[in-house]
């Protein structure tokens, strides 16, 4: 029988006194939402439901970009509203999940402070002052978190919610093999009988346009490779920027690869996602290391990210790119001299 840890039997509760007598929450995800954030964000809808009756909006800002996560939207019938549009004081309670204020992949307004908190990276300042915050950093998912509160108050999910939360452990920890912890492992194996496993195929396949296979063949183009070691692209502008930590993903299967940083642009932003095979690198400090004082980065010991607004347009972007790609390489110890593209122009079959 699965047994929660005990934090979440001390934190529950909290949480539980915090719901009580509230009539509508609203829960934020981290901007363009990955499976683990979406499948929190509808467990803690649930969670909501049953032990206070509470009426909840889900709300992210950005896309629902990579074909995966829109299956798994349609799949669970959600109605997902965008950030900008939403009236703040409708809502008796603001809940996050998979992220944290201030940090650099949410766009909720400063004014806003949220009330409820769950996340699965390193805490930040400012949610230690949320009135209620289970924030815990050696967790591999945040759904991992979500299903020990589910847990502890006696909810069986019904098999949408159990697809949605195993696919966002999965994705997240990569099938388990990535960060996973002994916690993740015990809810991914108690959830798994839950599963429509017809649907978890469909959502794991889902479909994609036109515009993704345009968009890899110019990533693989702009890639570099350095010392055989490191790999990096630069992507340019891009309409969904969950391609770019897609590819630092893909990239760090080529072999002899322990490195690899994509960037693109996107609203305004150079975004770089960085990738590492040895969790004793730290990407999440390299991260911030690349991003200071420029913008905000951080994330997880083998898979982080950063964003840094561009000034001055194309010029900018040039820059920033530079900028990011030598950081690391000093960083890491390679020439930057010591480059050769992942593809000449002249390969062919």
């Amino acid at each position: 029988m699965f047994k929660t840890s005990p934090k979440t039997s001390r934190k529950f509760p909290r949480l539980a006194e915090i719901l009580a007598g509230k009539s509508r929450l609203l829960i934020v995800t981290q901007d363009n939402p990955d499976p683990d954030a979406i499948a929190a964000a509808v467990a803690l809808r649930k969670l909501a439901n049953v032990l206070a009756d509470i009426k909840c909006s889900l709300a992210h800002a950005g896309t629902i970009g990579r074909g995966e996560n829109r299956a798994l939207v349609r799949y669970l019938d959600l109605n997902l509203h965008q950030l900008s549009g939403v009236s703040f004081e409708q809502f008796d309670l603001v809940a996050l999940v998979d992220t944290q204020p201030t940090s650099g992949n949410l766009s909720l307004p400063p004014q806003v402070m949220p009330d409820i908190v769950f996340d699965h990276h390193p805490c930040r300042k400012a949610t230690r002052q949320v009135r209620f915050s289970d924030v815990r950093k050696d967790y591999g998912a945040a759904c991992t978190i979500l299903w020990e509160y589910l847990v502890q108050a006696n909810i069986t999910p019904e098999a949408p919610l159990a697809t949605a939360m195993l696919y966002g452990i999965g994705s997240d920890t990569q099938d388990l093999g990535r960060e996973a912890t002994a916690a993740d492992i015990q809810a991914y194996e108690a959830l798994y009988p839950l599963v429509n496993k017809r649907m978890l195929s469909q959502i794991q396949r889902g479909t994609v346009p036109s515009e993704y296979y345009r968009l890899l063949v110019r990533a693989l183009q702009r890639t570099t490779v350095y010392d055989e070691r490191v790999v990096v692209a630069h992507l340019g502008l891009v309409d969904n920027p969950d391609m770019i930590g897609e590819m630092a993903d893909l990239l760090l299967r080529k072999d002899q690869t322990e490195w690899t940083l994509c960037t693109g642009q996107y609203n305004g932003k150079l975004w770089l996602s960085i990738r590492t095979q040895d969790p004793a690198n730290r990407a999440d400090l390299r991260a911030r290391h690349i991003v200071a004082r420029h913008g905000t980065g951080g994330g997880h010991l083998t898979y982080a990210g950063g964003q840094i607004p561009i000034k001055d347009g194309h010029k900018g972007l040039e820059h920033m790119e530079q900028l990011v790609c030598r950081r690391l390489l000093r960083m890491l110890g390679v020439d930057h001299l010591k480059a050769k593209p992942l593809i000449k122009a002249d390969d062919g079959p």
